[in-house]
């Protein structure tokens, strides 16, 4: 019995290892895609990281599953969550473009409060009093730390909310399709799907906005960084993939966060980003409302297994 529980312990330290070295990945995968300013539109950029990550993803996923992995039902729902994808990633691109990347990782770390009450919307699970007032304090956050990117930086700064709304969509579609497919297949619909509706994006935005005008084919730099963050960006998924098998999500969660210290180092001592009071502020506020809502959804699920 005793043995059986070391196994257990040392399983479940693992899959927190794993976790908070994919969470950490993914900030780095972000000062990647921020160093492209200035040399590619964030909608093209966003469609070359995709369109590398779809290829590698059929390969993978022809590999194991063979034909058969390509056979799906219901593929609206894929095209969904490859549009909410496209709209987050173009957003969040075009935020760390311009503004700091602390504050554009904090400010869409709303993404679990979003979930949170998409989830009692549109899958019709009880929302919590507790849920609300979670919800009330990180917007009150948010607006915090809108105020100063806002005056800096202009209506761009709200992007990252946008972002926030995209992702939290997603994961309720992620959960409309999680019995139908493999991880590899999941991942893969929804990387071709967001390559589909970015080229749409890329197109339009090439001869209808500025901003976004091509200017030609991308440089081998900007290849080789995309590239990058497709691998990696794709490795970090399948860590925490491998981290949920060998703890709970609820250990697991919590562990998100480490991002935005991360994001905060990078941005201050790679970008030469200073970090405004008021925005540090908002962003504790968001990060204490995540902690706050993890600590409570624990203790409920909790009292129902008691």
């Amino acid at each position: 019995m005793q043995q059986d529980k070391n196994i257990g312990r040392t399983a479940a330290s693992g899959g927190i290892l794993l976790a908070l070295i994919a969470f950490s990945g993914f900030p780095i995968g972000d000062a990647v895609i921020k160093s492209m300013a200035g040399e590619w539109p964030a909608p093209a950029v966003a469609l070359l990281r995709f369109t590398i990550g779809a290829i590698a993803l059929a390969a993978i996923l022809f590999w194991r599953e063979g034909r058969a992995g390509f056979q799906i039902r219901r593929p609206w729902l894929h095209a969904a969550r490859g549009f909410a994808l496209a709209v987050g990633t173009i957003s969040f691109f075009s935020a760390i473009f311009v503004m700091p990347l602390a504050d554009a990782v904090a400010i869409s770390f709303v993404n679990p409060i979003l979930t949170a009450l998409f989830s009692g919307w549109f899958l019709k699970e009880k929302m919590r009093p507790a849920t609300w007032i979670v919800t009330i304090i990180a917007f009150g956050g948010v607006l915090i730390m809108l105020q100063p990117n806002v005056a800096a930086f202009g209506w761009v700064a709200i992007l990252p909310l946008f972002t926030a709304i995209a992702m939290a969509s997603m994961l309720i579609l992620n959960r409309m399709v999680s019995s139908q497919r493999s991880l590899f297949a999941a991942q893969f619909y929804a990387a071709f799907w967001a390559a589909i509706f970015l080229s749409i994006a890329s197109v339009a935005g090439h001869f209808l906005v500025p901003a976004m005008h091509v200017p030609g084919l991308p440089g081998w730099s900007v290849v080789l960084r995309c590239a990058t963050v497709a691998v990696t960006a794709t490795s970090c998924h399948f860590l925490l993939y491998m981290a949920t098998m060998r703890t709970t999500a609820a250990a697991i969660a919590p562990i998100v966060y480490i991002q935005l210290i991360i994001a905060s180092l990078i941005s201050v001592f790679i970008f030469g980003d200073a970090i405004d009071p008021m925005a540090l502020v908002g962003g504790g506020l968001i990060l204490l409302s995540g902690l706050f809502l993890w600590r409570s959804e624990r203790r409920a699920v909790t009292v129902l297994e008691v």
